[in-house]
């Protein structure tokens, strides 16, 4: 589990985790709704790179496959609740947002650690619907600066916000019969290691 925990990949994942306590401090301490939606943009926009780093440099571990998502859950859930708190997000749809992350969070973390699933991974549709919401969450917080441009960004908040819950939440359901297989599978596969060979 933890084979490969000092890497470069994973330093980039504690970095971006890091990073939360900042974007809360600018948005309510600072008082800076650009500064922070830039910053969680920012931090969106860079999802990709501790995964290609461990791609390319060959540092790929079980503690990192963990990781990463976990952060990358963490902070979208800390970054839409926070903009709630701070009302520039209509409720009901950061509320919508917020309920997926924990079903499904909390869906995996039962089956894998209570149920010995395997390890599901992200569907190609499950990044794309996070990949608009990455980019719509902090839109609507800019759309509520007071940049010359905050109305342009809370009409990409909405374009790239609907979509991408309406997808999100068909992903989320996508993934039950997955991981009932899963599990089955995983229940199959410890019954025959178990079982006495004829």
């Amino acid at each position: 589990m933890f084979d490969g925990i000092w890497s470069l990949p994973n330093l980039v994942t504690l970095i971006r985790l890091l990073c939360i306590p900042v974007f809360l401090y600018l948005l309510f301490v600072v008082e800076n709704r650009a500064a922070a939606a830039l910053l969680l943009g920012g931090l969106g926009a860079t999802d990709w790179v501790d995964g290609y780093l461990a791609r390319r440099l060959g540092q790929v571990s079980e503690f990192g496959k963990i990781f990463d998502p976990t952060v990358d859950r963490l902070l979208f859930i800390v970054g839409v609740t926070a903009i709630l708190i701070d009302g520039s997000m209509p409720f009901w749809f950061g509320v919508a947002v917020v309920a997926r992350e924990v079903l499904v969070g909390s869906m995996m973390l039962v089956a894998t650690f209570v149920f010995d699933m395997a390890r599901v991974d992200v569907t190609w549709l499950g990044k794309t619907a996070t990949f608009l919401l990455m980019f719509a969450v902090p839109s609507f917080l800019l759309g509520s600066s007071d940049i010359p441009a905050a109305w342009f960004f809370e009409a990409a908040g909405w374009g790239l916000g609907l979509p991408g819950l309406a997808l999100s939440w068909y992903v989320g359901f996508s993934y039950v019969p997955l991981v009932r297989a899963n599990i089955a599978a995983g229940r199959a596969a410890r019954r025959d290691a178990i079982s006495p060979t004829t």
